[in-house]
């Protein structure tokens, strides 16, 4: 047991002294968290919007000041003609336009009726749905008031509710994507880096011919690693709760425990990895590429996996991102207990159990 420390002292060391290996167990958390939190957002604010007023009365003005005052938008200037509509998309100058018919305050008033055209620039389309939006419901707050007082034969009023993320906030759905993709790249990069280094100056073969068993061996470089991705899974929460303003509804303990399952799992695939390449370079491509893109892919963090084919969904099954994103969406969003993610409990374990079976035995291999 003294001996085994000793490995696992001295592989804390050898991460301490590499600043490379630091600064990706460390800056990569916060820089993801900080892009995806403000940069990488799929919330849409202050949009720039054109406006076309060919009305220039009262309502129409009262209209154009609720939506310059909202958070969504601001007004970048007025025009003249339609014309100018198509300019400013070319240049990029704005993503709507507001176009006021003229007796807009009379139509409404003696008619009770009126028609806002809404034109986007639909290069992106999310984003062009999402101004869209934004713009009609500040239009229907508009049109709800005026009809406050009135009384129709038939009224049909709708309610909507959204549970778990009221204010539709990305950072609910980033965070748990965000804490899966790093847990994923770093434990299964830095472990197989680590082992295929040994690998490679020889000091494996050194180590496994030493009285300790070759499994002891293993375990020393995997559970520093163990240790400070349980240190990103922390400081990812901490920016989460202090920087983000999200709060964790479901049970903490829960959340780290399931987190240190899925460490494992990733520690298990590193070691897979490594007794696959010869070299730190495959190894590092195989964690980076090989990994990440399904990981981002089939994890649902990005793309709804319900809309994909069958035989993808099929193959989704076998990402152990998917497993552990839905656990953490469950515990941390929804404030779900254990009972609702045994099922992707269960299958985190399995596969850890089969990564370390057939990492172990082609070790074993390997190095005999």
């Amino acid at each position: 047991m003294k001996v085994f420390l000793t490995l696992i002292k001295k592989e804390f060391w050898h991460v301490l002294r590499d600043k490379r290996s630091l600064v990706i167990l460390l800056g990569l958390p916060i820089v993801m968290m900080l892009l995806f939190g403000f940069a990488l957002t799929n919330e849409v604010k202050n949009s720039e919007v054109l406006i076309l007023d060919f009305s220039k009365d009262q309502a129409s003005q009262t209209l154009i000041d609720r939506i310059d005052h909202s958070e969504y938008f601001s007004i970048a200037g007025n025009l003249s003609s339609e014309k100018e509509i198509v300019s400013s998309f070319r240049k990029g100058k704005s993503r709507l336009a507001i176009i006021f018919p003229q007796d807009f305050q009379n139509s409404i008033s003696h008619e009770k009726k009126a028609q806002i055209r809404l034109v986007a620039d639909a290069s992106d389309p999310n984003t062009a749905n999402i101004v869209i939006n934004y713009a009609s419901a500040i239009i229907r707050d508009y049109q709800n008031e005026l009809n406050e007082e009135k009384k129709l034969p038939y009224t049909i009023n709708l309610e909507t509710k959204m549970l778990y993320n009221p204010q539709l906030k990305s950072a609910f759905n980033f965070v748990p994507g965000v804490m899966t993709l790093i847990m994923m790249l770093l434990g299964a990069m830095m472990t197989s880096v680590s082992i295929v280094r040994e690998k490679e100056t020889g000091t494996m073969e050194v180590l496994l011919v030493s009285p300790m068993k070759p499994i002891l061996v293993v375990l020393s470089k995997a559970i520093p690693y163990l240790l400070l991705c349980f240190t990103d899974i922390i400081l990812i929460l901490l920016m989460a709760v202090f920087v983000l303003g999200m709060t964790i509804q479901g049970s903490l303990v829960l959340l780290l425990a399931e987190s240190i399952l899925f460490i494992i799992t990733t520690l298990s695939l590193g070691l897979l990895i490594s007794t696959i390449a010869s070299t730190q370079q495959i190894a590092m491509f195989i964690s980076l590429v090989a990994l990440m893109l399904p990981s981002l892919i089939f994890s649902g963090f990005m793309f709804p996996i319900e809309n994909m084919p069958i035989p993808l969904q099929v193959i989704s099954n076998l990402i152990p991102t998917k497993w552990y994103y839905s656990i953490v969406r469950s515990v941390m969003v929804k404030g779900l207990g254990f009972e609702y993610v045994i099922k992707p409990t269960l299958i985190l374990i399995a596969m850890t159990l089969a990564y370390l079976f057939i990492a172990i035995k082609k070790f074993k291999i390997r190095l005999a």
